[in-house]
């Protein structure tokens, strides 16, 4: 954050692992935008919620490593209908 006094400046991502956000970037921007039915609905949603564009590719980003992560760790293919938005 770039904060001071009551100034409230623009968010910036410098924290966690910076290869797993370069190696993650890219395939996201064509599962959110154009292949992968379940980020493009939840990036949907998120900009018609009023979010920037960015801003939703990063939360989409994050919504696929939550699900990478419990398909590892329940060793499971993926099944679109498992994370289907209700």
């Amino acid at each position: 954050d770039d904060d001071s006094g009551k100034r409230r400046g623009e968010r910036h991502i410098k924290g966690g692992r910076r290869w797993v956000r370069n190696a993650i970037y890219m395939p996201c921007v064509g599962a959110a935008t154009k292949n992968n039915p379940v980020l493009k609905a939840y990036y949907q949603r998120l900009l018609a919620k009023g979010k920037e564009p960015k801003v939703a590719l990063i939360a989409c980003m994050r919504k696929l490593i939550i699900i990478l992560n419990t398909m590892i760790a329940r060793r499971q293919k993926w099944d679109p209908s498992r994370y289907a938005l209700s």
